[in-house]
Order: structure tokens, then sequence, then C-alpha cells
């Protein structure tokens, strides 16, 4: 009996992994493609560059560390896909018969009329086997679905790390320009006493109306209001990077001065065909749109009959002490078949097809969008060197400007306002220059993430 029992167990075994698979298998939609993203972009490509290529300064790299073990979201979708690898395994687990065991013991008296009582015993320890067998990929379609939302889990994760060393690049650049402004900011407080002390000198020695004097004195008032503004927004970026490093609010170290902070000019763009595979983002959208194809062959399969096995295998007597020697097997197979649920099976292969259909357009839309975002990335940062370029020479000018008319307010020949509007002039062109070359390291960081670089 055993040996039967194992053949047709085997049997149906060979006859469910070898079956046909009822539904379309994924293909890629159509993209038609740019033939490159940009004139004259090379092959070559950043999925190969390490961020610690890019971000030299060693603060940076360490912060970007810490943030990368002990940033929340991170860590959140460490678990997710925790939870995605073991939903996979259940549907692993569907493929496979189950079986459970179970003691069981009980005894029955009838005693009909009153006078007539019929002790009844029975004690079994057996083995039941439930199998759905997937003759027509039911339950391989369904599993094939579980295994492209673990994957998207893997790769929401991988876009994350990418987003967020771009984050905490961002936000330290940030920081370090504030530093910068606030520095530039105290050597004009340095030039405005000065002015006030000469302008003080000159109207006491009768050589200037007390107008320019206190008029110096305004304008030092007025760069005073500009230092505990510099100083709260420096406080609230290094609590916003402290969040970022899944730390409280501290005081973040700085390594490279702002003006000592550098990027690679030029970052490899590579080929419109490699980028849909180099970001995380674009991988997971498409394994979004191979989740909806699986449902697809799931509600589609689940059309048609399915085949059932259940038995058991055990012992089963009276008496217990004849329980080994009672060997007992059953073994069924049931065909369902849906026949009033069919209308509502349809409409529900209908429905999942038009979830595809939507997950399509999604797809392109994000390919789109990708796109966009590196034809935008790579305009800025062309754009941002020529501005950085342009806020160089202003700065330059407004240098030797507030010179010039410092040199002729001390001869006397223009006045103290003509100083004060050279040297407004010059601060405005020194935080200009300072914000252009913020703007064009973190056209850089854009570019590098857009491109898909970052994420280990």
């Amino acid at each position: 009996m055993k040996s039967k029992l194992h053949i047709i167990i085997l049997l149906f075994a060979f006859a469910g992994f070898s079956s046909c698979k009822l539904g379309k298998k994924y293909v890629r939609p159509e993209l038609n493609l740019p033939t490159t993203i940009e004139a004259g972009a090379d092959t070559s490509s950043v999925q190969m560059m390490s961020w610690k290529t890019l971000y030299t300064d060693t603060i940076l790299q360490g912060l970007i560390t810490v943030a990368l073990e002990n940033n929340k979201d991170v860590l959140i979708a460490a678990a997710k896909i925790k939870e995605m690898a073991e939903t996979k395994r259940i549907s692993l687990a569907n493929l496979l018969p189950t079986i459970d065991g179970r003691l069981n013991a009980q005894r029955e008296v009838l005693n009909y009329g009153g006078n007539n009582s019929k002790p009844d015993s029975e004690m079994s320890a057996k083995l039941f086997l439930s199998w759905e067998l997937d003759f027509l990929g039911n339950l391989r379609w369904a599993r094939e679905a579980d295994i492209a939302a673990y994957m998207q889990s893997v790769e929401a994760r991988n876009a994350l790390q990418l987003i967020l060393i771009a984050e905490v690049a961002t936000n330290y650049y940030e920081l370090c320009a504030l530093d910068r402004e606030l520095i530039i900011v105290q050597q004009t407080l340095d030039a405005r006493r000065e002015g006030v002390r000469l302008a003080k000198l000159r109207y006491e020695g009768g050589l200037t109306s007390e107008t320019s004097y206190q008029q110096a004195q305004v304008e030092l008032a007025r760069t005073e209001t500009l230092v505990p503004d510099l100083e709260q927004q420096i406080k609230i970026k290094e609590s916003d990077l402290s969040l970022l490093l899944g730390k409280y609010t501290y005081s973040i170290p700085r390594g490279f001065s702002f003006t000592k902070q550098k990027l690679l000019k030029h970052l490899p763009v590579g080929l419109p065909s490699s980028l849909l595979e180099r970001r995380p983002d674009m991988r997971q959208a498409e394994l979004k749109l191979k989740e909806a194809n699986a449902k697809v062959g799931v509600a589609y399969t689940d059309m048609f009959p399915k085949i059932r096995l259940t038995g058991n295998l055990g012992f089963e007597s009276e008496e217990l002490g004849d329980l080994l020697k009672s060997p007992a097997w059953f073994l069924a197979g049931d065909l369902i078949a849906p026949i009033f649920s069919m209308s509502k099976n349809k409409a529900r292969y209908k429905a999942s097809k038009a979830r595809y259909e939507q997950a399509v357009y999604s797809y392109q839309k994000n390919v789109l969008n990708a796109f966009k975002e590196v034809n935008n990335a790579l305009v800025n940062v062309r754009k941002m060197k020529e501005i950085r370029a342009s806020r160089a020479k202003l700065e330059e000018a407004a240098q030797t400007y507030t010179q010039l008319a410092h040199l002729q307010y001390i001869n006397g020949v223009t006045s103290y306002m003509d100083v004060l509007d050279a040297q407004r002039g010059l601060l405005d062109a020194q935080i200009g220059l300072n914000n252009a070359e913020l703007d064009e390291l973190l056209s850089i960081v854009s570019l590098y993430k857009a491109l898909g670089g970052g994420y280990e």
C-alpha cells in the first residue's frame, strides 16, 4: 500500500511541475528610447563610480557612512525586505504539499433502549496530506508576483540609499556654504566698523558732515542683523543633517572649507538603454509592471478548474496495543471548477488587465521622467558653471570698485555714500559668488543621482 501511495504521489508531482503555464510571459513595453542622452555622450557609466570617488571630503564620507547605517528610513526599508522575503517563501510553500500530523484517541458509548451498552474506542496516528496541483500555472504566477514584489523592496532600498547619499551631500555643502557666508558677513562687519571709525575721525576733524558718520553707523547696524539670521540657518541645517544621520541634533563636524570643496567637472553620462538598468527606481518601476503581469496570469488561471489532492497515511485501531499493526491510508483527488462564479472571475481578469495597462503607462511615464531629470541636470551643470564664472568676474570687479571708492573718499574726491554703495555691491557680489559655487556643486550632486550613481 505504501509503495502504491508513493507512486501515485510521484506521478501527480511530475504532472504538476511539468504542466503548462497559461498566460502571457512578461515582455518590456516599447519605449522608443533616444539614441543618445546628449550630443557627444560617452558609453561609460557612473555605475562603477563609487560615491567616495566623487565626494573626497573625508568628513562628508563619514557622515554618508553613518547615514547609510543609521538612517531610520533605510532601516525601515531593510525591515521591509525581510517581510517580503518571508512572503516570497510562503508563495514557494504553496507549490508544495501541506503535511500535518495528528494523534487522536476517542471513546464512544451507545446504549439504545437502556439495556444495550456498546462502547466503541478508536485510536489513530496519521499524517494528513493536502496539495493543489499547479497544472495551469496559477500558483507559479502567484509566486512570480511575490518575487517581483520582493525585488521591488530591494530596489526601493537601493533607490533610498541613492537619494540619501545625495541629500546628505546636499545638506553638508549647504552647511559649508552658510559657514562661508557667515565669514563674508563678519569680514564685512569688520570693514563697516573701520568705516564708522574713519567717518567719526573725519567728522570730528571737520572734514565731513555728521551725515556721513550717521550713514556709516546705519550700515553697520544693518549688516549686524545678518549675523543672527545666518547663525539660525546654520543651526537648523545641522538639525536637518542630524535627522538624516538618524541622530538627535548635534554640532556637525566640517572638513574642507567651502572654497576648497571641489567635485569632478565631468561625469560619464552613458547610453540611454543603460540608464534604465543603472537607476534602482527604474528597476523598481519595471518590477511593479512584472508583478502586475503576473497577477493577470493569476486572474486568468482562476477561470479554469483546479485539482486538489488530499489523503492520509498512518495507523488506526480500536485497541492501543494493536495500533502499530493496523496501517491505514486514504487518497482522493478533487476537480474544482468555477461555475456560478465564472462571471466574477472574468470581471477580476479584466480588472487585472486594466491594472496592468495602468502599470505600463506608469512605467513609461517614469522612464520619461528619468530622462527629463538627466537632461535637466546636464543643463544645470553647464549653466551653473557659466553663472559661477560670471559671478566670479562680478566679485572681482566689485572688489576693485570698493578699493577705488574708499581711496577716493580718503582723498576727498567722493562722498561716503559712494563708499557705502560700493561696499553693499561687494557684499552682494561675494554672497552671489558663494551661492553660485554652491549651486555648481549641487548641480553635480543632482546629475550623479539622476544618472543612478551613489548606491552600493
